[in-house]
C-alpha cells in the first residue's frame, strides 16, 4: 500500500494524540482535530490500513490505535516538526548550565541530574575516551609455585594487574619468554586487532607456557576494553513511575531491575558527526531491556579527542521533538563551556521574545 498524505496525516496525528494522552486513539478523536476534514469512517478506513502496513497496533479488539515501533520511526523520520524552545525553557537551561562545575566527574555528574530535571525522564550522561588504548608492557611475576602475577601497562599509563593460577607447571625461563612474546606481538594493537591469527602466532611461540596464552589475552582485552569504556552518570529512574506506561508493577519491576549503568554503556558512546543526535526506538536498543522503551542521545565536545553524551530513557511515547530540541540546545551550549572554557552568556537577547529561541542579534542560530 501506498503511504498517502492523508496516511501520513492520519499517522501524524495517533502519535501526537498518544503522545500527550497515553491512551490509544480513535477515528473520533482524530476527526475532531481543527484540521482534520475527513470523516469518521474515511479515518477508520486508513487507520485499518496503517495497521495493515505496520505502522498502528491495536491492543484491544474495540480500542482505538496506538503507533507501533515503524510507526514511531516514520513519524521521527518523515512528520516531526522541529520544536522551539520557549523563553523560560531556554532560561532554565541557561540558569543550569550556569553552575559551578568545578572537576570534570563531577561536572559530567551534575549534567544528567540537570537534563533530567529538565526533561522530566531518566537521563544519562557519559564522558568517551580515546578509543586507541593499546597494551604498551607485559610482566609475568612468579608468586607461588602454583600461580603468577600478569601486569598489563596501557598506552594510557594504566597498570593493572591479575593473580593468576597456573593449568601447568611453568619455570620463569618458560615465563621470561611468555613475557617476550607478548611484549612483541600483543604490544600496540588495539581490541579489534587482536584476532584469532595473533592469538595463533602468540601459542606457537609461546613454549611450554603456551596454555597461559589465552587467559594473558583474555585478560588484556578486558583491561583494554575498560580503558575505553566511558564513565557513565545515571540518574532520575525514578521518573519513570510518573509514566502511565510504568504504573504496571510487574512492568516498571523488569525495567528498574536492570536499568543501570552497565546497560546504558551498551548504547553508542560516538555519534555521528553529521547527525549528532540519534533516536533508538524500542527494539532498535542493543540492550533488550530497553525493548519497550526509546532512547535519545546528542553529543557534545570536550576537547582533547574527547567526547560527551548525554541521553534520555522513557517511553516510547515521549515527545521527540521536544526533547530533541532540549538535548540539542544543552549540547551545543556544553561544548563551548568544555571547549572553549566560557559559559553561555547572560547578555545574549534573542529578535523577538514571543517567538522562543531562534536567533541571537546577530543572526546567529541558536
Amino acid at each position: 500500500m501506498e503511504m498517502t498524505d492523508r496516511k501520513k496525516r492520519i499517522l501524524q496525528a495517533i502519535v501526537d494524540i498518544y503522545i500527550s494522552t497515553a491512551e490509544p486513539v480513535g477515528s473520533k478523536a482524530i476527526a475532531a482535530l481543527p484540521d482534520m476534514k475527513f470523516s469518521s469512517a474515511t479515518i477508520r478506513n486508513e487507520m485499518a490500513e496503517l495497521t495493515q502496513m505496520g505502522m498502528l497496533e491495536q491492543p484491544h479488539t474495540s480500542a482505538g490505535r496506538i503507533p507501533s515501533t515503524a510507526g514511531y520511526r516514520f513519524y521521527i523520520n518523515e512528520l516531526m516538526h522541529s520544536y522551539r524552545l520557549s523563553m523560560d525553557e531556554t532560561k532554565s537551561l541557561n540558569d543550569a548550565m550556569e553552575l559551578k562545575m568545578q572537576e570534570f566527574d563531577k561536572a559530567i555528574g551534575q549534567v544528567g541530574k540537570i537534563v533530567s530535571k529538565m526533561t522530566n525522564l531518566p537521563a544519562y550522561a557519559m564522558a568517551s575516551r580515546p578509543a586507541a588504548v593499546t597494551a604498551k608492557r607485559f610482566d609475568l611475576i612468579m608468586a607461588e609455585a602454583n600461580s603468577i602475577i600478569l601486569v598489563v601497562m596501557t598506552s594510557s599509563d594504566a597498570v593493572q594487574n591479575k593473580l593468576i593460577k597456573l593449568p601447568v607447571e611453568v619455570t620463569e625461563q618458560d615465563l621470561r619468554l611468555l613475557s617476550a612474546v607478548l611484549n612483541a606481538s600483543l604490544t600496540e594493537l588495539t581490541v579489534e586487532q587482536i584476532t584469532p591469527d595473533v592469538l595463533g602466532r602468540i601459542t606457537r611461540n609461546a613454549g611450554a607456557a603456551a596454555p597461559l596464552v589465552p587467559i594473558v589475552v583474555n585478560y588484556t582485552m578486558e583491561v583494554l576494553r575498560e580503558q575505553q569504556h566511558s564513565d557513565v552518570y545515571l540518574t532520575g529512574q525514578m521518573r519513570l513511575l510518573g509514566q502511565p506506561e510504568y504504573r504496571d508493577v510487574e512492568k516498571a519491576q523488569e525495567v528498574f531491575s536492570t536499568f543501570d549503568e552497565d546497560m546504558i554503556s551498551n548504547l553508542p558512546a560516538k555519534l555521528n558527526s553529521d547527525n549528532p543526535v540519534q533516536i533508538l526506538v524500542g527494539p532498535e536498543n542493543i540492550a533488550k531491556e530497553l525493548k519497550d522503551t526509546s532512547v535519545v542521545m546528542t553529543r557534545f565536545d570536550i576537547g582533547d579527542g574527547m567526547q560527551g553524551v548525554i541521553g534520555v530513557v522513557g517511553p516510547t511515547r515521549m515527545d521527540y521533538a521536544q526533547v530533541t530540541a532540549r538535548l540539542s540546545y544543552f549540547a551545543e551550549n556544553l561544548g563551548r563551556m568544555f571547549g572553549k572554557n566560557e559559559l553561555p552568556s547572560a547578555e545574549k537577547k534573542t529578535v523577538s521574545e514571543g517567538d522562543g529561541i531562534e536567533q541571537e542579534k546577530d543572526g546567529t542560530p541558536v
